[in-house]
């Protein structure tokens, strides 16, 4: 059985096209037609991803070949993309660009995966007939790609415009879709991973934001060529999800918080859901304010920036509650963010911000980050989460580095996916203490099956009869 999936990837010739701006603008504007539309991020993002997500009017999911196999990428696209009118991709970096020389992991790759048209974004400033050269070498580089269209960007006057045009048109079979002007200032705030973080004064401006890039795309692109090519993407077959276990019932669901808040939101939903699959009852929960949290069985701290609230944080009445769950025996995650929560302090341009204490660790920020790429992680002591021999691929991406202040044992020996591997230094990551678990590994849970359910079964173990040790 083949069925159409209307969609479309946005890949751009490099970092810094307006790719992210042209893939806003194109999901808010066909939701504003009243399409129902469905995005999808290539690669480890949770920043774009939240934005996709603002832009659709429902959760963005993350696309990439690292963590999930062709068959099973295909499968998870169809499980989120079945019944959208259409699906917006956005790729990241340059088309081809990927993990190694072969170009492994790149928009291209998932493009190929999906069989879907690429939308290509090109940065056309200060050229005219170089546009057209460029073109042309991305559609000649591999093959098995469809070209749907480009959307050439940062125009000048309608002189330059209309120069870059007919080079295109008269150098390539390239149909030019779009043509925007130079946005000054540009309508997207960024930082130093891209896109502002989905919290705070630009979160909160956000629909006008992307109010504005759809008009921006509405006057500036052919939206009906662009849908037309969207419905030319050809028919799927049928991809059948992966085997996964049936929820699980247990007497009492154990419950586990997460903080989400403007200091932590890094969770891919998969990640959440897959806690709900194995049993759990998720409570929301934040550092940042003063209310009261419920009784917990577990904790999951994911990333973001806290060295942006390290003042704030510093005051929370929460850091006690989390010491306690820690010697409690209560099983705690933490990933990035939330392992420099766990650490006694972070340190911030020569000031010293104390933190919850769990581990007799500080990390230093930097201006630059001192981790960045896949990784493939290997546990090396006994855990509740990841049992020792275990291997699992991950990502990190961070500007700080923990130093230790008394010896410590490390959980995971990381071997590079791409990147160097850096970990908490030296290719080492992760620590433990009792049940809590802390590391700057980011895990994505379809591709790290055993994670929730461990997780789940060491809440309820806890919510039973208390901490429950491994020998």
């Amino acid at each position: 059985m083949e069925t159409a999936f209307p969609r479309l990837v946005v890949a751009g010739s490099g970092g810094s096209t307006g790719k992210t701006l042209v893939a806003l603008g194109l999901t808010r504007l066909f939701a504003q037609k009243g399409l129902a539309v469905r995005a999808f991020k290539k690669g480890p993002d949770y920043i774009d991803a939240a934005w996709l997500g603002r832009a659709a009017g429902n959760p963005a999911r993350n696309l990439d070949p690292y963590f999930l196999s062709a068959p099973d990428l295909l499968a998870f696209f169809q499980k989120f993309a079945i019944g959208a009118d259409i699906s917006v991709i956005e790729g990241n970096r340059g088309l081809y660009d990927g993990r190694d020389l072969a170009g492994a992991c790149s928009t291209a790759e998932v493009a190929r995966i999906l069989a879907a048209p690429v939308l290509l974004v090109l940065n056309a400033s200060r050229m005219t007939r170089t546009a057209a050269a460029l073109l042309h070498g991305l559609a000649e580089f591999e093959p098995g790609l469809d070209i749907a269209g480009v959307i050439v960007n940062r125009m000048g006057a309608e002189r330059h415009c209309r120069a870059v045009t007919a080079a295109i048109e008269h150098y390539t079979d390239i149909p030019v879709l779009g043509a925007i002007p130079r946005l000054t200032p540009s309508p997207l705030a960024e930082r130093a991973m891209g896109l502002a973080a989905g919290h705070g004064a630009e979160w909160e401006r956000a629909e006008t934001t992307l109010d504005l890039l759809g008009r921006v795309l509405s006057e500036h692109t052919d939206a009906e060529r662009l849908l037309e090519a969207a419905g030319n993407a050809q028919s799927l077959p049928y991809a059948p999800q992966s085997e996964i276990s049936a929820p699980v019932a247990r007497d009492r669901r154990p419950r586990i918080g997460y903080v989400h808040d403007e200091a932590l939101w890094f969770y891919y939903p998969e990640n959440l859901e897959a806690l709900a699959h194995a049993g759990a009852e998720l409570v929301r929960l934040s550092l940042l304010d003063l209310r009261l949290w419920p009784e917990l069985d577990g904790l999951y701290l994911g990333g973001g920036f806290p060295e942006l609230f390290a003042e704030r944080l510093t005051d929370s009445p929460h850091f006690a509650r989390i010491r306690a769950l820690a010697d409690s025996g209560a099983p705690i995650y933490a990933e990035c963010g939330g392992a420099m929560l766990l650490a006694e302090a972070i340190d911030i341009e020569g000031r010293r911000y104390p933190m919850s204490g769990v581990f007799p660790a500080v990390c230093q920020c930097h201006p630059v980050p001192q981790g960045l790429g896949y990784v493939e992680a290997r546990a090396i002591v006994d855990n509740l989460f990841h049992p020792r021999g275990t291997s699992f691929r991950g990502h990190e991406f961070h500007y700080s580095r923990c130093r230790m202040l008394r010896p410590h044992e490390h959980a995971l020996v990381l071997s590079a996916g791409s990147g160097k591997a850096e970990g908490m230094g030296g290719g080492v990551d992760g620590l433990c203490c009792k049940n809590t678990f802390a590391a700057y590994t980011h895990l994505f849970a379809p591709a790290v099956p055993h994670w929730a359910r461990n997780f789940v079964s060491a809440a309820e173990k806890n919510a039973a009869g208390g901490p429950h040790y491994l020998p």
